[in-house]
């Protein structure tokens, strides 16, 4: 099965967290209600650099695919 890079997801036992998952490496899970981040990937010394780097980029995507999908939805 072929996953979007980005979900965007919920949960009514937390009804003011809005979530985007990230299926990529490094693939994560963000809370945009307070920028709280749960990884699903277990990291090294070594690939802190690369962390870095990543998820940077990687949570400033998350939040640029949430504010498009949220536009879809006013249109």
């Amino acid at each position: 099965m072929s996953l979007p890079k980005f979900i965007l997801g919920d949960n009514t036992a937390y009804p003011n967290a809005i979530y985007v998952i990230h299926t990529e490496f490094p693939r994560f899970i963000i809370n945009l209600e307070n920028d709280e981040v749960e990884w699903f990937e277990d990291f090294d010394a070594e690939d802190q650099k690369e962390l870095e780097t990543e998820t940077e980029n990687a949570i400033k995507l998350a939040t640029e695919f949430y504010d498009a999908e949220i536009e879809k939805y006013d249109e």
